[in-house]
């Protein structure tokens, strides 16, 4: 219950911390906390927004010593990710992230999907997956 309560207050004082870094850092595992989070949520009648994916971007892009131009884009990609719905039921980290992948690729300051799956803590795959989906949807063309 601990655990899910250090979760659940960095969600509403959107401080950016996955279920993954509060386990890595507690003695439970990821299923336990979001068991106990989704329980608590549900007997103290709260709502607590979404975590934005913003704040993901921004973080991965200090860990990885990019630009702020990059950061930037990544910010941008996002927004309008969100206002074109794409984020609903996708991961923030994982968004995020992929976002991040395509600002270094369009800023040319090109850091590897493995680089940014480690600090996001996220799977390759994923940042692949979400890295096809923002392109084609959003129509963005990067240099090979």
């Amino acid at each position: 219950m601990t655990a899910a309560a250090i979760y659940m207050s960095c969600r509403q004082c959107g401080v950016p911390r996955t279920l993954d870094e509060i386990a890595s850092v507690s003695t439970l595992n990821k299923k336990d906390i979001g068991r106990s989070y989704r329980f608590m949520l549900r007997e103290l009648e709260m709502f607590v927004p979404p975590s934005a994916n913003r704040s993901y971007a921004a973080r991965f892009s200090n860990r990885l010593v990019i630009s702020g131009k990059a950061e930037g884009i990544a910010i941008k990609i996002l927004e309008i990710a969100r206002q074109m719905k794409l984020t609903s039921g996708r991961g923030p980290a994982g968004i995020a992230a992929a976002s991040t992948y395509i600002a270094t690729v369009l800023t040319n300051e090109r850091k590897t999907q493995r680089e940014i799956a480690e600090i996001a803590n996220v799977t390759e795959v994923t940042i692949r997956n979400r890295y096809k989906e923002l392109l084609e949807k959003l129509m963005i063309e990067v240099p090979l």
